[in-house]
């Protein structure tokens, strides 16, 4: 069947925020995509189907394991193919190029050659199942600032041997089927129109087959768009293309050809996962999102995956039978996952004193200070939905008439508005009820833009919460929120009424919820306590970290400081216990002021559904944390070489170039960080010994790694090349790893990769060995135990 102009484009763009649209005459059905960082949510941005959390990115790429990637990868689509979901929008593949940027935790590391690798096994793991891997976001969108209109000033040699190379591989090594365009501009040019990147290098260069789409709302223009290399608009139904895109073929602005293209591209796309022709089947018996398969599975990537930083005489792992104190926010409310489009409706969260009290006999549980300046849905049952009786708020949706629309439950004491709703017409008033459980002060609120009128109690308030600008998806993913302290009684209920916003993209749109928690107790309080908890115990481990306010889509850290009063309580907590032990519950890296005062740290990353058990077995080291860290950890606040991630008249200079993260503190462009890229001492100790080159294109290393330590452990080798060219920084060519039990041996071999010798020619612009230089053979750059 031949297709007439109108309707080719119209498959162009989505038919809803999460569908393409089918067309019965050419047999296609319809396509459904989901996010998918580190869960597939489903069709809906919030409150939908129960679905399993997974470890954050940089927490699985710790494990420097492409079979752990593939693994993942496979996992992720067995949770699509539940849901019916063809393509799972992920990996994340950008680098973390700044510390500060808050979407870090999403994407893999600040190394092109390791996210590359694990990104492609990710894509075969997942496509290997028939549901489509999406590599986003293409190009240079390492940071949140003004993302929607950020220009990234990236010079040509450093964009291809840098940040563009995570692509290459994964389009080279995995044929991943789709690609997602990014917000911001790329050297003046934005990202969905950018002929140069999605049609010379990716289209043309690399040969990709496959689709490329924008991130939503992302596209800006018509015809620039088309005959950029865009091959799918995201959302629909509205957006720049439709009528406006045939109108632009008529005048001879985009070529038919170029439609046809794009058409191709998205035919070929359905026919992969299964939507075109002859519909696929669906296995019938995948393992839901809380049986034991899954249980295991995500506790044992996130354990695998922690990385013991600091071990003062072997601390680690825990002895059973010892008293543990465990202290801290983050012990009680242990932070599985980042916000932003990264968050899925999960079966639990378990939190790090749950992991622990189900393991041991001796533990106390201490809560910790205050670590959110942004008060957060009601959770735990603090508020139960007036209807049912369980845990959250009902939530009733109203029409400008004032006919409901929908009365839903929502267990997150929080809903969507407007982006996935079942029901035809628009939301004018929303109505969110919930009953209190407890008694005596509390503080209550909402959250959400709009005219509010708020009931707690004998107390009435009237207000409005207005939009700061901070973000074109502040209604989405930073909305507007206000508390106030109420003295409660059990059973009274909060009943808030709001008008929606009606004006700008996101209008009649937005997240909205209630808030409720117990009056915070004083800081000095709760230092006294864990004192006195830290005092008793054997070891104290005290757990620590960053929340979604830091580490979140739209918002970018301005420091890299604990929030809160947390380093007073490591200190306080050090200087009661007989040892102690910090875990860190942050996918980034944190300053510790506190780390000669203590003995032992594991970094924990944001460790999912299971974190808590994850946690709970690699302290006690039923599952050995050989992780090794894919990030640099500064000594400091600004002593990396990027540090800034606020553009200066509306543009971000990649200054640096290609000397990010740990090549630029190796070539002393930045100080000594704490701890190196690459560093993590499980609980083995190492020694390598007959280290030879071999010979070839590229060369090779082998080694000999004994593990001279009293546990069987995991040993990632790892290699870097040195140029002679002091223009050229150190990179990471290679690694491999190999499990020993103690007083064993295992001779490995490395093997470094080819796109790793080469430097990008800027005026043949061409690619060219890169000059001689040194392999370096290391547990991380900060422990190199031979050169070649």
């Amino acid at each position: 069947m031949t297709l007439d102009l109108a309707t080719k484009v119209a498959l162009l763009t989505g038919a809803s925020t999460f569908t393409l649209a089918p067309h019965d005459g050419i047999g296609l059905h319809e396509i459904r995509l989901s996010d998918g960082p580190t869960g597939v949510r489903g069709l809906k941005f919030s409150g939908g189907r129960v679905v399993a959390l997974f470890p954050n990115a940089t927490l699985l790429a710790s494990a420097w394991d492409t079979t752990a990637a593939y693994e993942v990868g496979r996992i992720l689509a067995e949770e699509a193919l539940a849901q019916r979901v063809h393509v799972v929008l992920g990996p994340t593949i950008n680098l973390h190029r700044s510390p500060l940027g808050g979407r870090l935790f999403e994407a893999y590391s600040e190394d092109p050659l390791l996210t590359g690798k694990l990104a492609a096994a990710y894509v075969r793991g997942m496509q290997d199942q028939g549901v489509a891997a999406c590599l986003k976001h293409l190009v240079a969108n390492e940071s949140e600032t003004e993302r929607n209109t950020v220009d990234s000033v990236v010079d040509e040699a450093t964009l291809r041997e840098v940040y563009l190379l995570p692509f290459e591989i994964a389009v080279e090594e995995a044929d991943a089927w789709t690609m997602m365009a990014a917000y911001n501009d790329v050297n003046g040019v934005a990202a969905t129109e950018q002929r140069h990147v999605n049609n010379e290098i990716v289209k043309g260069e690399w040969g990709y087959r496959g689709l490329i789409m924008s991130d939503w709302f992302a596209t800006r223009t018509t015809a620039a768009s088309a005959n950029g290399g865009l091959d799918l608009v995201m959302p629909g139904p509205g957006g720049p293309w439709g009528r406006a895109l045939v109108e632009a073929v008529e005048r001879g602005e985009v070529d038919e050809s170029v439609i046809d293209d794009h058409l191709e591209r998205l035919l070929r796309l359905a026919g992969r996962v299964g939507a075109l022709g002859t519909p696929r089947d669906y296995p019938a018996d995948l393992p839901a999102p809380d049986s034991a398969v899954r249980k295991e599975q995500l506790t044992r990537l996130a354990a695998t995956g922690m990385t013991v930083l600091r071990n003062e005489d072997d601390t680690l792992p825990l002895t059973r039978g010892a008293r543990i104190a465990v202290i801290g926010r983050h012990a009680v409310q242990t932070i599985a996952m980042g916000g932003g489009s990264a968050q899925v409706n999960p079966p639990y969260q378990a939190s790090v004193a749950e992991g622990m009290t189900a393991l041991l006999d001796e533990v106390t549980v201490t809560d910790g200070v205050e670590v959110r300046t942004r008060p957060v849905p009601a959770r735990g049952g603090f508020l139960t939905d007036p209807v049912s009786g369980r845990p959250g708020i009902r939530v009733r949706l109203f029409d400008a008439d004032g006919a409901e629309l929908e009365s839903r439950y929502c267990a997150q004491s929080s809903t969507m508005v407007g982006m996935d709703d079942d029901f035809d017409g628009v939301v004018h008033t929303a109505e969110l009820t919930g009953r209190v459980t407890v008694a005596g002060p509390v503080e209550l609120g909402v959250l959400g833009a709009g005219a509010w009128s708020v009931s707690a109690g004998r107390q009435t308030m009237d207000y409005r919460l207005d939009l700061t600008g901070n973000g074109f998806a502040e209604p989405v993913l930073t909305p507007p929120l206000r508390v106030d302290p109420v003295t409660a009684a059990e059973g009274d209920l909060l009943t808030a009424r709001v008008e929606l916003l009606t004006d700008g993209t996101f209008a009649n749109t937005g997240l909205f919820g209630l808030i409720g928690h117990v009056a915070p107790r004083s800081t000095v309080d709760v230092l006294d306590d864990a004192v006195r908890a830290a005092a008793t115990a054997d070891v104290a481990v005290v757990v620590v970290g960053l929340t979604e306010e830091q580490e979140t889509e739209s918002v970018d850290k301005s420091t890299l400081a604990l929030p809160g009063a947390q380093d007073a309580l490591v200190e306080a907590v050090a200087g009661a216990a007989r040892r102690t032990v910090v875990v860190v519950n942050a996918a980034t890296p944190v300053l510790m002021p506190w780390l000669s005062r203590v003995d032992a740290v594991l970094w924990a990353g944001l460790p999912g559904q299971e974190g808590g058990h994850a946690v709970a077995a690699a302290l006690l080291g039923d599952i050995e944390p050989a992780g090794r860290l894919v990030t640099t950890f500064p000594a400091a606040d600004e002593k990396s070489p990027a540090w800034s991630v606020t553009p200066v008249d509306g543009k971000l200079a990649y200054a640096e170039g290609p000397f990010l993260g740990y090549r630029g503190h190796y070539a002393g462009r930045a100080p000594e960080p704490a701890f190196w890229f690459g560093h993590g001492l499980g609980y083995g100790a190492w020694e390598y010994s007959d280290v030879r080159l071999i010979d070839g294109e590229p060369p090779s290393v082998t080694a000999t790694v004994t593990n001279t330590g009293t546990r069987t452990s995991r040993e990632v080798v790892q290699v870097y090349l040195r140029p002679d060219d002091p223009e050229q920084p150190v990179r990471l060519a290679g690694w491999t790893a190999v499990t020993v039990a103690p007083g064993e041996s295992a001779r490995v071999t490395v093997a470094t990769d080819a796109r790793m010798w080469r430097v990008w020619n800027t005026t043949t612009g061409d690619w060219e060995r890169a000059s001689g230089g040194q392999l370096l053979i290391a547990r991380g750059l900060g422990d190199i135990r031979a050169t070649l």
